[in-house]
């Protein structure tokens, strides 16, 4: 019984003390004024949206003021779990990306109608008392350490007025007292004893107002409920489905038009071709002439075999690239050497993607050099791919063209985001007027 006291009192008095507590006060601190500043953001961008869009004269600038606090309001969400992550390794996975659509009023209507945007904005208003509570942790530290060097700093800042020390005050935040007197060196000991009590009681809020954050941060800045991820899936499903069927429509007309086209000439050749060296009843004066148009029969028939073979590997190459075989990390470098425009390659994969991954990481490469090959006037292409953390693949290409692509305007980058966006993907595009163009395509390793 004894054992479990001290134990128990050991872990309670040893808090402040390990590495922990450390990265708790620090998340305190950043997250405390990141809390503040999100909280007054969030508030005046919302509350003068909605103030001016109740006038018929302010209605637009009051809805681009409210679409920009649901824009803020998903990049201060995204600041909280890079912090939440980074100080206190607690993962929470990012909600859905935003699918901003074609045409300014279906990207108002979508982007109002953004529910995890929404909860961020919930979050940033919460997030004010939890900040106070974060602050107050670290001010209590602060002071507890202070408190704690009390005796160390009478004997080193005392002054001497007429044979009598100067009073030193030590700042107890309340409620544990206020401020406490120190007339002598052995009362400065009363005042070290209340900053280590101070510097213990902080160390325990910081664990229990972190907690408490981080049940917020993945209850209104993680994945959607469950209507929402089952909506999220539905339209992903609906993604995949149209998608494998316009690449079997694409396949069908590929072989249709060409495969199927020229082995149907090779029959055709080659049954002219029978047709002549079986006619024995012609005249003996016109053999050479049967030769020669044998001769030309099979040529063509031979041209048109070979035709074949180059439509179906081809084809093959379409449905999936034989490089891919030597690993993701060969099969862009053979196909940046095939570019038109120079292009290079950089590579950090640790852990093998999937094979349905890869295939979609060299489409989406190939398809953002395409682009850039058609429209960007680039000079040189970058291509880097990495494994970022873990669990996920990151594929970027950049050029140094003219810029101005945009993914909303029913580009290739669109049907490039809907590719993604069936494995739980996402893309993201940097392309300012002038240059350069940055394009970042996020994937999981695993489907």
């Amino acid at each position: 019984m004894d054992a479990a006291i001290r134990r128990v009192a050991g872990t309670i008095v040893g808090a402040p003390l390990t590495s922990r507590n450390r990265r708790e006060l620090m998340y305190c601190g950043f997250g405390g004024v990141a809390g503040l500043a999100g909280f007054w953001i969030t508030l005046v961008l919302l509350l003068s949206g909605l103030t001016i869009s109740v006038s018929v004269i302010g209605t637009v600038l009051g809805l681009v003021l409210i679409t920009t606090t649901l824009r803020v309001s998903r990049r201060l969400g995204s600041l909280h779990r890079r912090l939440l992550k980074r100080m206190l390794g607690r993962q929470v996975e990012a909600p859905p990306p935003f699918q901003p659509g074609t045409g300014i009023l279906n990207r108002v209507d979508r982007r109002l109608r953004d529910r995890p945007a929404w909860r961020a904005v919930w979050y940033a208003l919460i997030k004010l008392p939890v900040s106070a509570v974060q602050l107050y942790a670290v001010a209590l530290t602060a002071c507890g350490l202070v408190d704690v060097a009390y005796p160390a700093i009478w004997l080193l800042v005392r002054d001497h007025h007429g044979g009598s020390l100067s009073p030193l005050v030590a700042v107890v935040p309340v409620p544990f007292g206020g401020n406490i007197r120190v007339g002598s060196w052995l009362g400065a000991f009363p005042a070290a004893l209340a900053g280590a009590a101070c510097v213990v009681a902080a160390a325990w809020l910081a664990r229990g107002i972190n907690a408490a954050d981080g049940r917020l941060v993945r209850g209104l800045l993680g994945p959607s409920s469950m209507a929402e991820r089952v909506s999220e899936l539905e339209r992903t499903r609906a993604l995949a489905v149209d998608d494998s069927a316009a690449a079997l429509r694409r396949v069908e007309r590929d072989l249709h038009d060409g495969a199927q086209m020229r082995l149907a000439a090779l029959a055709m050749n080659l049954g002219m071709a029978r047709e002549k060296l079986g006619d024995d009843d012609q005249a003996a004066d016109s053999a050479s002439d049967n030769k020669a148009t044998v001769r030309e029969l099979i040529d063509a028939a031979h041209r048109n075999a070979v035709d074949a073979l180059a439509d179906l590997r081809d084809l093959a190459r379409g449905i999936h690239p034989p490089v891919l075989d030597n690993g993701l990390a060969s099969a862009l470098a053979t196909l940046a050497a095939s570019s038109a425009i120079p292009a290079t390659v950089s590579t950090g994969i640790g852990t093998r993607p999937a094979p349905a991954i890869e295939t979609i990481a060299y489409f989406c490469a190939a398809e953002l050099i395409a682009n850039a090959t058609k429209h960007s006037y680039a000079n040189q292409i970058k291509i880097d791919i990495h494994t970022e953390r873990a669990g996920v693949l990151v594929l970027g290409v950049s050029d140094d063209g003219i810029g101005g692509a945009d993914a909303g305007r029913g580009s290739g980058l669109s049907g490039l985001a809907q590719r993604v966006s069936t494995v739980d993907g996402r893309i993201d595009v940097s392309s300012p007027a002038g240059g350069p163009t940055t394009v970042t395509v996020e994937l999981p390793l695993r489907a």
